[in-house]
């Protein structure tokens, strides 16, 4: 039981305000919040429900197993269209309807990429994205079965994902030489070009599409890289998001929080 304490004392999970302060959690405080998060654990009884579901209404093992590696190889690829075309998109700031579900998925984000808060999609947005994706592509392979094993397989890579990414804003020097690599490509997405790097854990998309840069010297500093394009001129034309955030949009971080210059230089 002391053990169990001690791993959640200190930790920022009920502190009020910014209780979730990536630049200042450890590895240990991470974990604490992570594991403990609504929306995590919300995929957890998703990921366990969907598994039953499928389970239960299989004609075959063929049908429930095969989506699991299809889905993991169209899942990265599913992601990088939404990360560029979708939440890199400037027409839904540019919409009454489509400004608050912006700020909320992905401009806030960009804004203060260290707030755990923004970090985690709504499930509101996630869940439903994910249904559509992978449910169709799992039903063709093995019917309702195949759907329920799809979707099963897409929360639990949207769970390792979303860790990742926590990782990739903390304040922490990952030991693995892979985690070193991811973070730096996503540091460069956040602070450097927000128009490259739009993968996770996986950057082959990237690759392919030619959005992928290792360092900040193969190419020019986005004006961009912390407001997506939502300048103050542009928050005067469309002001939904200006009036949702109760200020106007922010083009540079707060320096104390930014990586040094010459993290920003390393090749990944």
């Amino acid at each position: 039981m002391s053990t169990f304490k001690k791993f959640f004392q200190g930790t920022t999970l009920m502190h009020q305000g910014r209780s979730y302060d990536l630049g200042k959690m450890n590895l240990s405080q991470l974990w604490a919040a992570y594991l403990t998060y609504p929306t995590i654990l919300l995929y957890f009884a998703l990921i366990i429900t969907t598994a039953a579901l499928s389970l239960y209404l299989r004609h075959s093992w063929w049908g429930l197993i095969i989506p699991i590696p299809v889905i993991v190889a169209v899942y990265p690829t599913a992601w990088y269209i939404i990360h560029r075309y979708i939440l890199h998109g400037r027409w839904f700031y540019r919409n009454p309807i489509t400004a608050s579900m912006w700020k909320r998925i992905h401009f806030d984000h960009h804004q203060d990429p260290h707030l755990l808060e923004v970090l985690f999609g709504s499930p509101l947005n996630t869940v439903p994205t994910m249904m559509a994706i992978t449910m169709p592509i799992g039903a063709i392979i093995g019917g309702w079965s195949g759907a329920f094993s799809a979707l099963s397989t897409a929360l639990v890579m949207t769970c390792i994902y979303e860790f990742f990414h926590c990782i990739q804003h903390l304040a922490y020097k990952p030991r693995w030489q892979w985690v070193v690599y991811i973070k730096q490509l996503h540091v460069l997405h956040h602070f450097h070009d927000e128009d490259g790097n739009y993968g996770i854990t996986n950057y082959l998309p990237d690759r392919l599409m030619g959005t992928f840069y290792r360092a900040a010297k193969d190419r020019p500093r986005s004006p961009y890289v912390f407001n997506l394009g939502y300048t103050v001129e542009e928050a005067e034309r469309y002001p939904w998001v200006m009036r949702r955030t109760g200020a106007p949009p922010r083009d540079r971080p707060d320096p104390a929080r930014a990586p040094k210059k010459e993290e920003l230089a390393k090749s990944a």
